[in-house]
């Protein structure tokens, strides 16, 4: 069945453009989206991960960043699902934090999720979707199934829409994501959040480290000025413990 899922998934990305780069969402950014052959691709699936618990709000940010980025005006519609812990611990989606991402909290729906499985079979249901632009999905800790993660891989090569899973931890487990992020926060000026963005998995060639920042008036992100180089996160080390 796995061997079968593969076969089928080559095959949509060769239908889709996803291996030429022939359906790309640039970023604007040229080092970027020269990494990414053109920009980030649609009809596909990409991780983003917080480094840590600390970091989930820029993660976030990250995420609607690239969710306002993949809209086409006021015919937007995003799908977030998230697990009831989830938002038990960080709330649902605040309406303000929304506009400042260009993003008209009404074009949001929000779906809540009781277990992970459950999560994952949402956002397949969604991708599969066309009038849908984005599907976000928020899991905070465990594997995913590798099966799980290449349906959703399917149906969003299926539909053209963006699927971005946001996790709370990086994963070291095998995936069908195109891209794999990890994005903290970064030193922020008074009028813009800044974010350090780690590409640490890119099918389609070089990894990359920038700092960027939301731009309100461009309505999409910048390479921070002035700031200085970022280094990749440490992976291989155990996460510190609070006494």
């Amino acid at each position: 069945m796995i061997e079968q899922l593969r076969q089928r998934l080559q095959a949509l990305q060769r239908t889709a453009g996803i291996a030429d780069g022939a359906r790309t969402l640039p970023l604007g950014i040229g080092t970027i989206d020269a990494a990414l052959g053109g920009g980030l691709a649609r009809g596909a699936l990409h991780e983003i991960a917080a480094p840590s618990e600390a970091h989930l709000a820029a993660a976030t940010g990250f995420v609607l960043g690239l969710s306002a980025s993949s809209c086409d005006g006021r015919s937007c519609r995003l799908l977030w699902i998230a697990e009831d812990m989830a938002l038990g611990e960080s709330g649902a989606p605040y309406g303000p934090g929304l506009d400042t991402f260009s993003l008209a909290p009404e074009r949001l729906l929000t779906v809540a999720a009781a277990r992970p499985h459950e999560l994952l079979w949402a956002m397949e249901e969604a991708l599969r979707c066309r009038a849908v632009h984005a599907v976000i999905g928020e899991v905070r800790h465990g594997a995913i199934d590798m099966v799980a993660l290449r349906r959703l891989s399917l149906a969003a090569a299926a539909s053209g829409a963006l699927a971005l899973l946001l996790r709370g931890a990086p994963s070291s487990e095998a995936s069908t994501a195109a891209t794999r992020w990890i994005v903290g926060a970064a030193p922020s000026t008074a009028a813009s959040p800044r974010f350090a963005a780690h590409l640490v998995r890119n099918r389609r060639g070089p990894l990359g480290s920038w700092i960027l920042e939301w731009s309100d008036s461009d309505e999409r992100f910048l390479l921070a000025t002035h700031a200085q180089p970022v280094a990749a996160p440490a992976l291989d080390r155990p996460h510190s413990k609070v006494a």
